[in-house]
């Protein structure tokens, strides 16, 4: 007769683990065959990025300044996307200015926005600006 001893329980939980690790592992690669980008070119938009200083204002997962939208998915968004991006890089706003970027600076900014938004989701949450200037979470 067989019986489960503690090394049985063991080794089925071993076993067990690793297969839920390996197919937790593979699972990124599933789900990032549609976003496609170019790594070097995402690698120069990010010293774009540092060059203009952008993190100052805009954030990426939620890190950053404040002033202006977070931009991790920004690329994705079908309200927005590289056409928007490309016109506020290349005119500015009231509170953007125009960095006047080249070409092939401007072309970098978008692979690298392409990249923070193939890489992951955003944090949703909306901050509201108190009497003080300081942001703070909504309660809502």
């Amino acid at each position: 007769m067989f019986t489960i001893t503690p090394k049985h329980i063991f080794i089925a939980l071993c076993t067990l683990f690793l297969i839920y690790s390996s197919f937790i592992y593979n699972q990124p690669s599933i789900h990032s065959k549609n976003k496609i980008f170019h790594q070097k070119r995402a690698g120069e938009g990010k010293l774009v990025w540092q060059k203009y200083n952008c993190q100052s204002c805009h954030q990426l997962y939620g890190l950053g300044g404040y002033l202006g939208p977070d931009l991790t998915n920004i690329y994705s968004n079908p309200q927005k996307g590289e056409v928007v991006i490309r016109a506020m890089l290349e005119s500015g706003t009231r509170q953007m200015p125009s960095f006047k970027l080249k070409e092939d600076e401007v072309l970098s900014l978008l692979e690298f926005l392409k990249s923070a938004d193939a890489s992951g989701r955003a944090d949703p949450r909306e901050f509201k600006v108190n009497e003080l200037g300081l942001t703070e979470p909504n309660e809502n």
